[in-house]
């Protein structure tokens, strides 16, 4: 197998291994094990040669991918994303959640979904919901967490390794979970922005965590201007509107 090539951030991170590694039978037990030491009982390893290539599978929380991408300044090319999870290990699958107004007869989000879907991913959507908020503004919300629960334990039976693009600390329990199975959890958001993007919780938990810009030249697909995270409050509100490359922001942006 190829080894990585980027370097991890954090203290998190365990040995020089990279994000992805291989398994091996312990030299005194013939046991097979991943790079942690935790013995492997899955029937896949009986039969591996003795360097098995990581089963990974890619959980990406699109909306937050979204959020981080831009405030990085750079967009996402969801196929070059595809290919380099690819070359680094065998990949099992990989998940894109989204949430999507149903009150709409066309949404601008709808194109990327069914790229994605077409492409190699498997696309999970739900219904978002949508409010006015006390000052008149237009509110979607949708969180993906429990969608991507369900997935991420479904599959950790047949991985090595899982990978979460997502910031949000209402994972950290899931990721737990996760690694209890012997399964390795890798986080990809950024603190490379103000305030960072990740839960400070979340980056403690994971057993390794890589800031996405050190991911960027690998994934990008067109460079655009940083986007701060804290917005001004426009004297003319209007409605929040979807786009393929993002997810219903949460606050409009600003006339120019």
């Amino acid at each position: 197998m190829r080894p990585s090539s980027l370097n991890l951030t954090g203290n998190n991170s365990r040995g020089n291994y990279g994000i992805f590694g291989h398994i091996e039978p312990s030299s005194e037990s013939g046991v097979l094990q991943n790079i942690d030491g935790i013995p492997l009982r899955s029937a896949k390893y009986m039969v591996s040669p003795r360097m098995h290539q990581e089963h990974i599978a890619v959980f990406i929380d699109g909306a937050n991918l979204y959020a981080a991408s831009r405030a990085l300044g750079f967009d996402v090319d969801y196929k070059s994303l595809l290919a380099y999870f690819r070359q680094q290990a065998y990949l099992v699958r990989a998940y894109y959640y989204t949430a999507l107004l149903e009150t709409e007869e066309y949404s601008p989000l709808r194109p990327l979904v069914d790229w994605l879907g077409y492409n190699g991913y498997s696309v999970v959507t739900k219904p978002a919901k949508e409010f006015t908020d006390a000052t008149g503004r237009r509110r979607v919300k949708g969180s993906v967490d429990i969608e991507m629960a369900v997935d991420v334990l479904d599959l950790t039976l047949h991985l090595d390794h899982v990978v979460i693009f997502s910031g949000d600390g209402d994972l950290r329990r899931l990721v737990e979970s996760v690694q209890r199975r012997g399964v390795r959890v890798t986080v990809i958001s950024t603190i490379r922005t103000q305030p960072a993007m990740i839960a400070d919780d979340l980056r403690r938990q994971a057993d390794a965590f890589l800031d996405l810009a050190d991911l960027a030249e690998h994934i990008t697909r067109r460079q655009v201007e940083p986007r701060t995270r804290t917005a001004a409050v426009s004297a003319r509100p209007g409605p929040a509107r979807a786009t393929p490359a993002e997810p219903f922001p949460a606050e409009p942006d600003l006339p120019k």
